[in-house]
């Protein structure tokens, strides 16, 4: 590929993201900083959708790495804010297919023959066109598919050139997170650095055509017995690290709602197959598909009736290029959770945090313990449809009594979560959009005590350590109250209300820099005025107002955090 087009591309993904820093910094650093921030918050949501609304159509122009961005910055919902998550959450990895000859000479350069001597059959139309490979459907020689046991395939090809593209757009990304690394609201929630090199690593897996063919066989053998689940079979013979023949099992796309209804499927049924096979992935395999979009999953109807009359079927997954595995400690740290979850348990859930390393160190963890029974008594139980039409004066009330945890925010999200994060995510989506009535929670619960009576525990373990836990505490309970009543009768107790010193002092800094803004814009524009007309008063002005700039950028005190 030559290097013009590729240097073209590199400065036209930087200059994009340049342009958005010095918008953000302008609109919400600067006017911040002369006092007046309030003109970016009026603007605040437009400005953001604007920018996710102009990324997703470079990144459909230029397809590339710049699709697989917008599909990860979608899943960011710890670090970005919705205005930005929503507008990337439907991008999807779909760009205008390469033509057929280039297509024809790279399948045949990757599988030593000609695709006439192969196949019985090609069809030059592609299937789905992506942004990384091509997928083309085709039919074994009749030798070779009674051997193999099916005669229909598909060919997937990685597109001409696309290692190069993939080089040029990483440099420029690696860039870009140079600069955000350098702005602490993101730094301090995560390791940009990290995170680039992971999303790397999972880019060059998911160009590993062999490695797919692997995952493939893993998955297949995770759920070999299970009639609710496919996956294509792999023709080793015509795979390579660039092309991949795999069983062609196109069926029903998930999200098609009416050919399912159509089928005599259940959709609800659908739903609660799909996120039971994502619960055994995850917490039993340590193994899971993590790109669920609806391209990749199919609902293949079966011959039988269920014992409620409707069609039996079974789920398909396909493209195994990107898959998520699960450390101990991350495994570890899920199974808390899930069993927190379902035993409505909230100090459970804070050291599951813990575990799974998602606290900064900064959080309070009494205020996540009560916040989290809070979310427990109010909302738990709900179905995504119920959460979504709460009450908002609900939502209000306990956003104003966890004031000090919503504007602190204390989670951060490590680079082993993120592929999990996303898959989580989408399948949630597609779940509820199955079946609006879905209730996660319902479903997790016995998920949650098999988990609480397995790994070698049962409930009774359970009962034991938080019957420990308890004895401690009220063994420690008389000298504790002791020693406070002692303070009290001494006059030494004092009670801290952190929050309203930190507000009182946002408060004087807020006053204090609205102040120099318009010092410095008056100065500004009457030294402007009567520059031409009073040269020596217009500069004394003019100065003036540097000198107010200065002093509401860099002197007005800054208001330090309790933990700083």
């Amino acid at each position: 590929m030559k290097s013009t087009i590729l240097r073209m591309r590199y400065w036209r993904i930087v200059l994009f993201f340049a342009r958005v820093t010095l918008s953000i910094i302008f609109w919400d650093i600067f006017l911040r900083r002369i006092g007046l921030g309030f003109l970016g918050n009026n603007s605040r949501t437009k400005r953001l959708r604007a920018i996710a609304v102009r990324f997703r159509a470079l990144a459909i122009r230029m397809g590339g790495v710049m699709i697989k961005v917008g599909q990860f910055l979608s899943a960011r919902l710890d670090v970005l804010p919705p205005e930005i998550t929503d507008e990337l959450a439907g991008l999807q990895d779909e760009v205008p297919p390469v033509d057929f000859e280039s297509i024809r000479l790279q399948s045949e350069l990757e599988l030593g023959s000609s695709l006439k001597s192969i196949f019985l059959t090609f069809e030059e139309t592609p299937l789905a066109a992506a942004s990384l490979g091509q997928v083309h459907r085709a039919e074994l020689n009749p030798k070779e598919a009674e051997a193999l046991g099916f005669k229909n395939v598909v060919l997937k090809v990685l597109r001409p050139n696309i290692e190069q593209i993939v080089d040029v757009d990483m440099s420029a990304i690696r860039v870009v997170g140079g600069w955000l690394k350098r702005y602490r609201p993101v730094s301090d929630r995560v390791n940009v650095p990290a995170i680039v090199e992971e999303f790397s690593a999972t880019l060059r897996e998911e160009m590993d055509y062999l490695a797919e063919g692997k995952n493939a066989e893993a998955f297949a053998v995770n759920f070999k017995g299970d009639g609710s689940v496919h996956v294509p079979r792999v023709v080793w013979a015509h795979t390579s690290r660039r092309a991949l023949t795999l069983e062609d099992v196109s069926a029903i796309k998930i999200t098609d709602y009416e050919a399912i209804e159509a089928a005599g499927i259940s959709r609800a049924e659908v739903a609660l197959v799909l996120f039971k096979s994502y619960l055994k992935q995850i917490f039993d395999d340590g193994f899971f598909h993590a790109d669920p979009h609806p391209g990749n999953i199919f609902v293949t109807p079966l011959a039988e009736k269920n014992k409620d009359g409707s069609t039996a079927f079974k789920l398909t997954f396909v493209d195994f290029g990107m898959v998520g595995r699960m450390p101990d400690r991350l495994m570890e740290g899920l199974r808390e959770a899930v069993i927190s979850i379902g035993l409505q348990d909230s100090p459970r859930l804070v050291k599951a945090y813990q575990t799974l390393g998602v606290l900064l160190p900064s959080a309070n963890l009494k205020l996540l313990e009560e916040a989290g029974a809070q979310l427990f008594d109010r909302f738990w139980g709900m179905n995504m449809n119920e959460l979504r039409n709460i009450d908002h004066t609900e939502m209000m009330k306990f956003g104003l009594q966890f004031r000090e945890l919503m504007l602190n925010m204390p989670f951060q999200l490590p680079e082993n979560l993120l592929l999990l994060g996303r898959t989580i995510g989408i399948l949630s989506g597609i779940c509820t959009g199955l079946h609006s009535e879905f209730n996660m929670w319902q479903e997790l619960t016995p998920y949650a005590k098999k988990l609480a009576e397995g790994d070698g525990g049962s409930q009774w373990d359970v009962f034991f350590d938080e019957a420990g836990a308890l004895a401690k505490t009220l063994i420690a309970l008389p000298g504790r109250t002791e020693r406070v009543l002692g303070r009290i009768e001494r006059g030494e107790l004092n009670v801290q209300m952190p929050m309203v010193n930190i507000q009182i002092s946002y408060l004087e800094r807020s006053l204090n820099r609205l102040t120099g803004g318009i010092v410095f814009l008056g100065l500004l524009i009457a030294g402007s005025i009567l520059y031409d007309t009073h040269l020596m008063l217009g500069q004394a002005l003019l100065g003036g107002s540097g000198l107010a700039l200065f002093y509401t950028l860099f002197l007005v005190r800054r208001t330090r955090r309790p933990w700083q």
